[in-house]
């Protein structure tokens, strides 16, 4: 009777202090890239190398998403406010949605489903053939040469992405207000410039700089971490995915609460 009782608390403390040993050598693992960023050599090329591949190898997927975002959020907001005469308010409440929360959290959603599972694909495959291990036997630091660049190519090519997908996310509500739900296209602009404030667009990047951040920081740490073969570099993808996602609406709350709560 009592190892029927003792079993399922054992098992949550193990899971509990499991948890407690991946948070910190996470952590760890965080402050260690992050000291590296500050710290020469620096490896322009493979820092180019990645803020291409997330940049502009992102950008087709991010500007669709932002594009049929915006189309959306106007016709369910003039299905929504049509009821109380409120069909003026479309353009703010489009303008403000993207911007603050739909444009950083769908861009960096669609970022993490592409280069948090090439990044923990391409450095898990690293480590589970030797080639870390070869690169330390080399005199390289490893940290230095393949998580350093890949942070701090996301932290910059994040911001810029979200820019990208808020104009066109904005474009694609002008689209649909002025083609389809009879708005004055000089009217809804207004509105749209009207309602936006430099607060909104900052907490948008700053949202996105920091998604970035946890982004290529999952990737990089599940691919870094991985073992047992191409088994292990595919749970290793999947997991950075998943923890990615999860972080990246878990944040958004901490970030919303942070900009504009009262």
């Amino acid at each position: 009777m009592g190892a029927i009782l003792l079993d399922p608390l054992a098992a949550l403390g193990r899971g509990v202090i499991a948890a407690c040993h991946a948070v910190g050598n996470l952590g760890l693992f965080a402050l260690e890239a992050l000291s590296h960023l500050l710290r020469p050599p620096f490896y322009g090329r493979l820092f180019w190398r990645a803020f291409v591949e997330i940049a502009w190898f992102s950008l087709p997927v991010v500007a669709l998403t932002a594009v049929f975002t915006g189309m959306v959020l106007a016709l369910q907001s003039y299905t929504g406010f049509a009821r109380f005469n409120a069909q003026s308010a479309i353009a703010s409440v489009v303008v403000i949605s993207l911007v603050r929360e739909l444009g950083p959290v769908l861009a960096a959603l669609m970022v993490a489903g592409r280069i948090g599972a090439s990044f923990a694909a391409e450095i898990g495959t690293m480590r589970v053939t030797d080639q870390i291990d070869a690169l330390t036997t080399l005199s390289t630091n490893p940290m230095k040469y393949l998580v350093a660049p890949r942070i701090l190519a996301a932290v910059i090519a994040l911001p810029l992405l979200v820019l990208v997908a808020d104009v066109l996310g904005v474009m694609g509500g002008w689209l649909i207000g002025t083609q389809k739900l009879g708005f004055v296209s000089a009217a809804y602009l207004k509105s749209t410039f009207d309602y936006l404030e430099t607060d909104d667009v900052v907490s948008g990047l700053v949202k996105a700089a920091v998604f970035g951040f946890v982004i290529a920081l999952m990737g990089t740490w599940c691919g870094y971490n991985s073992k047992g073969g191409a088994q292990g570099v595919g749970g290793a993808t999947t997991k950075a995915v998943v923890a990615s996602s999860i972080l990246i609406l878990a944040l958004d709350y901490v970030l919303t609460e942070i900009f504009f709560a009262q």
